[in-house]
């Protein structure tokens, strides 16, 4: 268990100086009607306690994660799409690529994470959440 996560939760961890990463989870944030989520950057120390306890590569893997409070961990496209999935419809509809191959997902995903910074920038420093969203964030 991730310590601030409450049990009917999952975190989202994300590249914090990630412009597109940013706005995905403003995205997320936006349309989480049933409040699933909270968030974590990965260069917090939550999101380095979940580097270490699941030995993560972060040479491999450097952008989103998706933890459960089962204690299980969903990256890359998989991850994107679970997420998708919980934002409810019509985000939800984006389920039927689980029918491809996660390898030929990942391809696509590590392509556009590969490119991030080019095509979308990065920032400084982590974001800071707003007053009202800080209860969403953990470190």
């Amino acid at each position: 268990m991730i310590d601030g996560l409450p049990d009917n939760k999952q975190l989202i961890l994300f590249d914090g100086v990630c412009n597109l990463c940013n706005n995905a989870i403003n995205y997320v944030i936006k349309h989480d009607t049933q409040n699933v989520f909270m968030f974590a950057p990965l260069q917090g120390e939550t999101g380095k306690q979940i580097i270490e306890k699941f030995k993560i590569d972060t040479s491999k893997i450097d952008s989103i994660l998706l933890y459960s409070s089962e204690n299980k961990l969903s990256y890359k496209s998989t991850a994107a799409l679970k997420i998708a999935w919980k934002l409810g419809f019509p985000r939800n509809l984006l389920a039927v690529f689980f029918i491809i191959p996660a390898f030929l997902r990942n391809w696509v995903y590590e392509f556009i994470a590969k490119n991030r910074y080019k095509w979308f920038g990065k920032k400084d420093a982590c974001m800071l959440p707003t007053k009202e969203l800080q209860a969403k964030f953990l470190n």
